[in-house]
């Protein structure tokens, strides 16, 4: 339990361990399964960081909400130190109308608000550019709102970055189609319907497709991920995007 003298924002990162053939599929091709998981990796890596770096302007402490049960061992080295490893498998009780990733997301927003957080946040592992000042803007927002205050960051997909909430509002998770472009807007009308007051942070890109890792090697905004630039050049992934003309 955390010290609940001191108000924080817990902020978990949606995390798997990475495996060619199992991570970033929607990205091979045009990479191999191996350059997938290496990237993953990275993702992971420079995501938790970004949490961190947030958290020294900001009472935010970094967690990595995790599946399945019995990976913890395999997934710590990916992350950066600091980060509170939490099983999130969608395994415990839940609203019949919440299903396949909406349980893993239910289950670890209960354990980080469980945790004795004031208030909790859930991230999506695949924006690794995503500015630090939008976490920072979210805890703060959090920290400083009513117990139906809710914070949105949406994609541009039509999906999510990060959701966050200072009481478990199960509501936000029912009736979602995952991994779909209705994603946001189905989570507003949700947030609408249960009379909570939405906020939204500036929209961001997640990158699931060969278009998003185009726009990944080019990106020069937002959270610089080292490890990510460092795992292009290592495993030369920019040869599968276009180079582009100066202006």
């Amino acid at each position: 339990m955390v010290n609940q003298s001191k108000p924080s924002c817990a902020i978990g990162v949606m995390a798997k361990v990475p495996r060619p053939g199992y991570s970033k599929t929607r990205l091979c091709p045009p990479l191999r399964p191996e350059q997938a998981a290496a990237l993953s990796a990275a993702f992971l890596r420079d995501t938790t960081a970004n949490i961190a770096e947030a958290a020294r302007s900001a009472p935010i402490v970094s967690y990595a909400a995790y599946a399945p049960s019995g990976a913890k061992d395999a997934l710590v080295p990916h992350l950066t130190r600091g980060t509170r490893p939490v099983l999130a498998d969608g395994t415990t009780p839940a609203p019949c109308n919440v299903e396949g990733f909406g349980r893993c997301l239910l289950h670890a927003m209960e354990q980080l608000l469980a945790a004795g957080h004031a208030a909790a946040c859930v991230l999506s592992s695949d924006t690794p550019t995503l500015p630090t000042e939008y976490l920072v803007d979210a805890a703060a927002l959090l920290l400083d709102g009513n117990d139906r205050l809710v914070v949105l960051g949406a994609c541009d997909d039509g999906g999510y970055y990060l959701l966050g909430m200072r009481r478990l509002h199960a509501h936000l998770f029912a009736d979602i189609a995952w991994s779909t472009g209705t994603v946001a807007a189905a989570t507003r009308d949700r947030a609408a319907e249960a009379g909570l007051d939405l906020v939204e942070l500036p929209a961001w890109y997640d990158i699931d497709d060969a278009a998003a890792l185009e726009r990944l090697v080019h990106e020069t905004v937002g959270y610089d991920p080292a490890w990510t630039r460092r795992a292009i050049e290592t495993h030369g992934l920019d040869a599968f995007v276009q180079p582009r003309c100066p202006a």
